[in-house]
């Protein structure tokens, strides 16, 4: 079986959820490799060095300086998006006609599917997220991206089956026409084809995390870390503080609110009492680490190492898109979120963990050095992961309807 993986390249949250995946391809014996661009190359050749890396078309998104709504700008850049798309599909097609991949696997790329090869899209949010005043408009948004993926043969969601899940409504939606499959259980049965046209079978594969306990499998396979297995103080034989630190900071998304938010937390922190973490997110930049007063900087950091840092921490502070808050459950994080400005998913996102007493949510506008002290007393967890398997039982399944779809063609 050879599968090509390609995730969006809106920040790296694709990319890292990507990983139980790729591990769980790999310890099924699938050969796989992996579509990139800039932005993502460099985690992917960390975590996995021995996968055969492409180089795919970005959509380069680039958000205004004073922020907008994600799905106000999927419509007002239709036109850049079609011709993206247009591009991706080509590349698609392109790749398995050159290399006979079996298996296309898009992390929310809206056209990375090919009619050649059995082609799956990934995304929580299968309802894109719009603001009250525009509301109105969110039928639109449903259905544009229903028909994105009835280019697949299958899609899979990153959340448990149960409602609300971690997402919420962004991926459960009662979708006409659409099988839901979830858990363990064997889809094939339930529709006569999964071929491109059809409505595709929608089936929940748990969420997923780099974080996550080793696959299938009594071995390990590149890439694999557990979270819970860290001895306490694992950081102590690394560069970075050996005590633990008030506040990990986690950069993340795209230019300009990464560097935005950036540079906000940096004039917070410094007045704010304890020993800090600054992870600037920049896995394609050389790996710097430097202390400004009382908070430490770190370009980026390896799976373990950051995972040992956000896990012994009293509080982490990120942007709080759907892959962060799925490592951060994981980990165990105490979180507090700041929605990037706009990006009505992570506002939706970070409304409803609070509401159901999972995290902290600051709006951007009111991060400060009061609101920060304020979120500090609040009693919040993240409910912990219990999908042992779905996600296993989900590749096997896929390999097998793949097989007999080779085996037809022979």
């Amino acid at each position: 079986m050879k599968i090509l993986v390609a995730p969006l390249d809106w920040g790296l949250g694709h990319a890292t959820r990507c990983v139980p995946v790729i591990r769980e391809f790999l310890a099924q014996g699938a050969e796989v490799e992996l579509a990139v661009v800039k932005a993502n190359a460099g985690f992917f050749r960390e975590v996995f060095p021995e996968l055969r890396q492409r180089v795919a078309p970005g959509y380069n998104v680039v958000y205004p300086k004073y922020g907008f709504n994600m799905a106000l700008w999927l419509l007002k850049n239709s036109a850049h998006l079609n011709a993206v798309m247009r591009y991706e599909h080509r590349y698609a097609e392109e790749m398995v006609e050159r290399h006979g991949y079996d298996v296309l696997f898009s992390d929310n790329r809206f056209a990375f599917f090919s009619k050649k090869a059995y082609s799956v899209y990934m995304t929580h949010q299968r309802r894109i997220a719009f603001p009250p005043a525009l509301v109105a408009l969110e039928g639109i948004g449903i259905r544009w991206h229903r028909a994105r993926m009835r280019n697949f043969d299958e899609v899979w969601v990153p959340d448990v089956e149960t409602a609300p899940g971690y997402a919420g409504a962004l991926s459960h939606l009662p979708a006409h026409g659409q099988q839901v499959t979830g858990g363990g259980r064997d889809s094939r049965g339930e529709r006569a084809s999964f071929g491109v046209g059809g409505a595709p079978a929608v089936r929940f594969v748990g969420p997923l995390s780099r974080f996550d306990a080793p696959c299938s499998g009594a071995s390990r396979v590149a890439g694999s870390l557990n979270a819970h297995e860290l001895p306490a103080g694992s950081l102590k034989a690394g560069s970075l503080n050996a005590g633990k630190y008030r506040v990990v900071a986690v950069i993340s998304g795209v230019e300009p609110a990464r560097t935005q938010f950036e540079n906000r937390l940096r004039d917070i922190l410094r007045d704010v009492p304890g020993e800090h973490l600054m992870i600037l997110g920049k896995p394609q930049a050389p790996r710097r680490h430097w202390t400004e007063g009382n908070i430490e900087f770190v370009t980026h950091l390896p799976t373990g190492e950051f995972a040992c840092a956000v896990r012994d921490a009293d509080w982490v502070i990120s942007r709080g898109g759907y892959s962060t808050v799925m490592d951060m459950a994981y980990l165990g994080a105490k979180c507090i979120f700041v929605p990037t400005p706009g990006q009505y998913e992570q506002v939706v996102l970070a409304r409803d963990l609070a509401t159901a007493g999972y995290a902290v949510n600051i709006p951007a506008n009111r991060l400060s050095v009061e609101s920060l002290l304020d979120a500090f007393k609040g009693n919040v967890a993240l409910p912990r992961p219990q999908q042992a398997g779905v996600l296993e039982n989900a590749v096997k399944d896929l390999f097998s309807r793949v097989g007999d779809k080779i085996s037809r063609r022979r």
